[in-house]
């Protein structure tokens, strides 16, 4: 580092050489003796001297000073540069060890950020194959099932068979552990377009009935087929095409008219709560929307009728008239089951409304109506009180109904309501009660029966784990009664002159025509486990359930069941 002693400027130290010297020439050449001269002689010449030699010694001074002051200046700037120097290189180290530092964390973050991303991902376990998306679903159940009355059913209570007190069946309790609701389903999805999307779904479960299967309500056939069907959308169209079993068009969905949305009561008993109008059988649907605001739908579905028995002591039709309302199934079907003869499907057409003035409340609404044919054979002998020539042939009615359903967020998050109503005449089967669909008329026409069905109840979501259910509904069927002129015999359903006194006297008879069901329900879900390896959820459920018959001769019998449901529910996916 270059010296920091002061320089003084080359002119200045010209001139005080100069200065010097010049006083030291004129000190020289004068005689000694002269030097010792009295001062009055050299007076000016010594003044003006030593005022330049004062000035020139102020200037030493300052120059001085200047060269003390610079010196400690430049020392103190060494000092600090040297401390700079210092803390340079301690940031450099420090600065190293940071670097090393975060080298070594860049390092983890791929597998931190795939760890991330694997625990936020929902838990779809969507397969993918040929630009179709397979997603699987199921869940493996162990129930169990406690009744007052033994009904001899499986986790599917049968409401109208609940045994008057005439068996022994009404005076035996029943209890039973089934797997037989365990499910499984597969949803198949591609798209052939931007605007057009296709979709298979299956579900199954292991409730099929063997020998009794039926196609009225459930379709119990061996292997289950819950629901079986395809959909095509056509966005920018608004239209969705479904062929295939599935429920109902009439059965309430929670979204739209929209598959998969379907909203039954939550309950653990597979035949649900009375009241609720459903089925789940073949059909083919049309879908338009508006917005996915409003829809309209229209459905062709699979028929069946059922007709009500004769109640004890009396017929349904008159002497000499003989109706057949169904045959023993054939192939593909158990002959010791018979299926009604059908030759309309029953018509459905729905509208559905979800306004969009509650955001936070959302409110879908819907309205349907529905057609129904009811078809028998009927055989006439001379004896018939019609005057119908003997012989046989076809005979005919028309029913239906209209009704609606209603699902609301009362509290958002917190708690739903849902409510669904129905009413018409031959609308039976299409309710959870399964009353009958028709009667027979003493000249062997079928004859629709009155019926009024409603369903309401709430769920709250207590926690995020658990819900908490409750739901009440009734199904209720009005008398079909007729006379034939010229008799006093009374015919038809709900014939007050059936006999039955032997309903209440156990080993007595009675085939009563049941007039009301009704139930109170109530249960609870909670997961018990979420996580990894899939879900664990209990279910706890109790119902009362009561039947009333028509009165006849004996009184009015009643009868009524309180039911305990288990479920433990794994589901894998």
């Amino acid at each position: 580092m270059p010296s920091c002693s002061p320089r003084v400027p080359l002119g200045l130290s010209i001139l005080i050489a100069l200065s010097l010297g010049a006083a030291a020439g004129a000190e020289a050449k004068t005689p000694r003796h002269a030097r010792h001269a009295p001062s009055v002689h050299r007076a000016p010449a010594d003044a003006e001297l030593r005022d330049q030699v004062r000035v020139l010694q102020a200037q030493v001074a300052a120059l001085q000073t200047w060269h003390d002051a610079d010196a400690a200046s430049h020392a103190q700037a060494d000092r600090q540069i040297a401390q700079l120097r210092d803390q340079l290189a301690r940031a450099d180290a420090r600065a190293e060890a940071a670097n090393a530092a975060v080298e070594a964390q860049i390092k983890t973050i791929p597998s931190q950020v795939q760890t991330a991303a694997a625990a936020a991902a929902p838990r779809s376990d969507v397969l993918r194959y040929k630009g179709v998306t397979i997603t699987p679903s199921a869940f493996l159940a162990a129930e169990g099932i406690y009744r007052s009355r033994n009904e001899g059913a499986d986790v599917a209570s049968s409401f109208a068979s609940i045994p008057f007190a005439n068996t022994a069946a009404g005076h035996t309790r029943e209890l039973r552990g089934t797997a037989r609701q365990t499910r499984l389903a597969l949803l198949l999805q591609g798209d052939a377009n931007p605007n057009t999307h296709a979709a298979f779904y299956g579900e199954f479960d292991f409730q099929a009935a063997g020998q009794t299967a039926n196609p009225r309500e459930s379709n119990s056939f061996s292997p289950r087929i819950r629901n079986l069907y395809g959909t095509v959308d056509w966005d920018n169209l608004g239209l969705e095409l479904l062929a295939g079993q599935n429920w109902s068009l009439l059965t309430t969905n929670t979204k739209g008219i929209t598959p998969r949305t379907e909203a039954p009561p939550p309950t653990i008993d597979a035949q649900y709560v009375p009241g609720f109008s459903w089925t789940r059988q073949p059909q083919i649907r049309l879908v338009k929307n508006w917005n996915k605001q409003v829809w309209l739908a229209l459905s062709l579905e699979s028929p069946q009728t059922s007709f009500a028995a004769a109640p004890t002591g009396v017929a349904l039709t008159a002497p000499g008239v003989t109706a057949i309302t169904a045959a023993p199934g054939t192939a593909g079907f158990d002959i010791a089951n018979s299926l009604s003869f059908n030759r309309y499907p029953d018509v459905i057409a729905k509208l559905a409304y979800e306004p969009a003035i509650w955001a936070d409340h959302p409110l879908h609404v819907e309205l349907y109506g529905l057609l129904r044919s009811y078809y028998d054979r009927v055989a006439y002998t001379a004896a018939n009180p019609f005057g119908i020539s003997p012989g046989s042939a076809n005979t005919s009615a028309s029913g239906g109904g209209v009704g609606g359903g209603l699902i609301f967020t009362a509290v958002p998050k917190r708690l739903d309501v849902q409510a669904s109503f129905m009413t018409g005449r031959g609308i039976g089967r299409y309710g959870s009660g399964q009353l009958p669909d028709a009667v027979i008329q003493p000249n062997g026409r079928p004859a629709p029966i009155p019926e009024t069905m409603f369903l309401a109840g709430a769920t709250l979501h207590a926690t995020p784990a658990l819900d908490l259910y409750a739901f009440g509904g009734q199904e209720r069927q009005r008398a079909r009664t007729f006379s034939v002129a010229g008799s006093s015999t009374a015919y038809g359903f709900g014939n007050p002159a059936a006999n039955l006194s032997g309903c209440d006297v156990e080993g007595g008879t009675c085939v009563p025509n049941l007039r009301q069901i009704w139930q109170i329900s109530v249960g609870m879900w909670d997961k018990a486990y979420q996580g990894d390896f899939g879900q664990l959820r209990v279910g706890l459920q109790y119902s009362h359930t009561s039947l009333t018959a028509f009165s006849g001769v004996g009184g009015q019998p009643t009868t009524s069941d309180d039911m305990v449901f288990t479920s433990f529910r794994y589901y894998p996916f």
